[in-house]
């Protein structure tokens, strides 16, 4: 199923607790939010040139979402309640976003570098790495009451406690450039390797295992764990949605497209974000202008 945004760039996707999928349009400005069958509504956030990218649901009961804006210096992080009500949080140029263990939102600094928290009185604290130039990306809660995220640029996965210490493993492949990352459902820590064209694993002693992709080129980007136990993934290059099982099985399924105005070539879907919905379908955020469903 492909349901078409008409209102711009889907990046981000996400459940929300009421039954809804909320989404981002990385270039319109705005959030969007669907109901599986229903109609979109959108939005508009002020100023509209922020880049809102990835989105999650929150402890409160509110969605969360990043803007890392033109400057870092812009960032924000934001928050949506179901009413529609919208603040904001200062933030170094936030990207990736998680709730944390303790009720906080984590998100990834990727500039100058770090892992900050937004505390539910709102104060934000944000917590240097020990590395430089490392542009920390993807995070998520792990299984042993940290937060897990990647290191982009330092090829290299952390894990930082709820006090703000973190710890380095550095991945056996140089160049993975990792980005997404998602607690699995064997109590290890899954994310993509875009440079690599592989999904890594890494359990929480620092163990880290790599499974090469059939195509090497296909830039995977965003992964989740799925409801049948397997980790989905998306290929952002290839244009196709990816599932690995725990034993590092992996199948291909190619997403559809939009048409083209005019029956010419159609635009390549470019799959970003991808969330289990409340209809328990695997949904991938297309940036082409769409939102997919599978199966």
């Amino acid at each position: 199923m492909l349901i078409e945004i008409e209102a711009g760039a889907p990046y981000g996707v996400a459940a929300g607790p009421d039954g809804a999928l909320w989404f981002t349009l990385v270039h319109q400005g705005g959030v969007g939010r669907l109901v599986p069958g229903g109609e979109p509504e959108i939005r508009r956030l002020d100023p509209a040139g922020g880049k809102p990218m990835v989105i999650t649901r929150g402890a409160d009961g509110a969605m969360w979402f990043t803007e890392g804006g033109a400057r870092p210096e812009d960032g924000r992080i934001g928050r949506v309640t179901m009413a529609g009500e919208i603040t904001h949080h200062p933030a170094p140029a936030p990207y990736g976003l998680a709730a944390g263990p303790d009720g906080a939102l984590w998100f990834t600094s990727m500039q100058p570098g770090g892992v900050g928290r937004v505390a539910p009185d709102g104060t934000v604290t944000v917590f240097p790495l020990p590395v430089e130039g490392g542009m920390p990306a993807g995070i998520a809660a792990g299984p042993d009451d940290a937060l897990w995220f990647t290191l982009n640029q330092a090829d290299a996965v952390g894990r930082i406690s709820l006090a703000g210490e973190m710890t380095l493993h550095a991945l056996p492949t140089a160049g993975a450039a990792p980005v997404g990352i998602t607690a699995g459902p064997d109590g290890a820590l899954w994310f993509a390797e875009i440079g690599a064209g592989q999904v890594g694993r890494v359990d929480v002693t620092g163990k880290v295992t790599e499974f090469p992709l059939p195509d090497p080129g296909c830039r995977p980007h965003a992964i989740v764990t799925g409801p049948d136990g397997a980790l989905w993934f998306t290929e952002w290059a290839a244009g196709r949605l990816g599932r690995i099982t725990v034993d590092g099985t992996v199948e291909e399924h190619p997403l559809p497209r939009l048409e083209a105005p005019g029956g010419g070539e159609p635009p390549a879907p470019e799959p970003h974000g991808l969330c289990v919905g409340p209809d328990g379908a695997i949904w991938v955020a297309l940036e082409a202008g769409a939102l997919a469903r599978l199966p």
